[in-house]
């Protein structure tokens, strides 16, 4: 039986970090760096929550987000050892479904919708590995988790680290190979 990879959609395919600063900057003029908002942290970097909550709920925003560096080639690399899910906590921001359905038929028409999993809370996903940026889902996650990097969580430790998508087919390899030796 193939392993499972469930695969978190915001900052781990799609390169939302400087789609929001982006967005963020033309809503507010305050004009933050990646660099900054790695320091400064979440809350701290985008300090006018009101201009963020309008951006994070402005139509065509999920829809425009770019695809992160390498990201398909690899998913596509990974289909063929392991079955792959999209998992996204979508219900936060209600207009991201429909605009993240259609960004995935754009950049990933090969994931059959079947595999495709809009929910609110992670926690209920059973998938042998998770790679998400978040702590909230990984902390949960019932398999092996691996956390993508993103500014939020630059000075988390307690998570296997992806810093690029050209890590994750050996990063994969190596721990599968090494659970199987255990058994």
């Amino acid at each position: 039986m193939r392993k499972s990879i469930a695969i978190d959609m915001d900052g781990v395919i799609a390169d939302t970090e400087p789609h929001l600063i982006e967005w963020y900057k033309n809503e507010t003029g305050i004009s933050l760096t990646p660099q900054l908002i790695n320091e400064l942290g979440e809350d701290a970097a985008f300090a006018d929550k009101t201009a963020l909550h309008k951006v994070l709920h402005t139509q065509s925003f999920f829809r425009t987000v770019p695809v992160m560096d390498k990201a398909v080639e690899n998913v596509t690399l990974l289909m063929e050892g392991y079955e792959i899910f999209i998992v996204s906590a979508a219900m936060e921001f209600p207009l991201s479904l429909y605009e993240k359905r259609e960004w995935l038929q754009e950049h990933f028409p090969f994931i059959s919708w079947k595999n495709i999993i809009f929910c609110g809370d992670k926690s209920i996903i059973d998938t042998d590995y998770m790679i998400d940026d978040y702590c909230k889902n990984l902390d949960f996650c019932k398999g092996k988790a691996l956390m993508f990097n993103a500014y939020h969580n630059a000075h988390i430790n307690h998570h296997i680290r992806i810093n690029h998508w050209d890590e994750v087919p050996k990063l994969l390899k190596t721990l599968t190979y090494s659970t199987e030796n255990i058994l």
